[in-house]
């Protein structure tokens, strides 16, 4: 249900604390902090040349590690995740299992290379843990979690790793830990606020009210000391009345996903079995994100946002979804429409 609406939406400005802390208090301010660690984060397409992660080794000495003989465990699906995006691939089908174990030639074929185990047990190197955990974050989760398969089963190990394990066992440099902590930071941030920068001061803010696109920006109000009100959408000072949840007065103020999730073409599933054409993008129905499915494997998908998997094809959530349907198998409310909304994320 939408928040009654008020004359001029007040920003929220979100500080450099604890991001869940600005989710509850919506009268803290953030810093540009935040911001500016998202937009390195961003950029930054690796933090290590393939020298400096290849010179990674283990100390024989360290008495704080179990050191083990067998292969590593994690080296194949960091091969999948560097081909394709986790979230969205089958990684036990038949195809990605030969893809991971092509020519290449890995640490697993060093004699010498040093393997230590993780705490729930399954074998890695510094620089499988690296590589994955860093798939990860480019995919947008900050939680770790272990990708191997649980011994002589098909079903994933999934046990949650803390960032102290990861970094000791990863070998993280100063350079690598820094990228990790601040795109850990600005993702549990936008999990929880949804923030923009406003166009006068570049300062980042989170709205109060969802339903309002004129955000008043107290920052800009108090420097030019006369109110300063921006639209969300387009991010152009205010223009007309307001408040309002469609538009600004601005031309070409529209809602760019909104667009893309009306106009998108169709695609098909080709594993799954007699399933008409479906709108190739979908808006998760969770938190709203949009997202688009890759062709492979099942029809259900997991939101790399709010972490919740949902059927592709008719929009349920998958444990509602698998009640009357399976996952290779057509949905028994058949496809659903386009999405006319894109849903709110009522985070609890």
């Amino acid at each position: 249900m939408c928040k009654p609406w008020s004359s001029s939406a007040p920003a929220v400005w979100l500080c450099s604390g604890n991001p869940l802390e600005a989710q509850q208090n919506h009268s803290i301010t953030f810093a540009h902090t935040l911001c500016a660690a998202s937009e390195r984060a961003e950029r930054s397409d690796s933090m290590t040349t393939q020298r400096q992660e290849q010179d990674k080794r283990y100390d024989p000495a360290d008495s704080t590690l179990k050191f083990v003989t067998r292969q590593d465990d994690i080296s194949k699906f960091t091969h999948c995740a560097a081909e394709m995006n986790y979230s969205s691939i089958n990684l036990f089908s038949p195809q990605r299992q030969l893809g991971s174990q092509g020519a290449r030639r890995t640490l697993d074929d060093d004699p010498d290379t040093l393997r230590a185990e993780m705490s729930c047990g399954h074998a890695v190197t510094p620089q499988s843990l690296t590589a994955w955990c860093r798939s990860l974050l480019d995919q947008g989760q900050y939680v770790f979690r272990c990708p191997a398969l649980k011994d002589g089963t098909v079903q994933k190990c999934e046990a949650q790793w803390s960032y102290q394990e990861v970094r000791k066992l990863a070998v993280l440099t100063a350079a690598e830990q820094q990228h990790f902590e601040e795109t850990m930071a600005a993702l549990a941030a936008a999990e929880y606020c949804e923030f923009k920068s406003c166009p006068g001061c570049h300062t980042c803010v989170e709205r109060e009210d969802i339903s309002n696109l004129n955000v008043h920006c107290t920052v800009c109000s108090a420097v030019t000391a006369q109110a300063f009100e921006f639209c969300w959408q387009c991010l152009r000072v205010w223009k007309g009345p307001g408040p309002r949840s469609d538009r600004c007065g601005n031309d070409g103020c529209t809602n760019k996903d909104l667009e893309l999730l009306k106009g998108c073409p169709t695609t098909s599933l080709p594993q799954v079995q007699n399933l008409d054409p479906c709108p190739s993008i979908r808006a998760c129905p969770t938190c709203g994100l949009l997202l688009e499915h890759d062709r492979t494997g099942c029809k259900n998908i997991l939101c790399s946002r709010c972490q919740v998997e949902f059927c592709f094809v008719c929009l349920r959530l998958t444990p509602a979804c698998l009640q009357t349907s399976s996952y290779f198998l057509p949905c028994s409310d058949g496809v659903a429409p386009r999405q006319e909304a894109i849903p709110s994320w009522k985070r609890s």
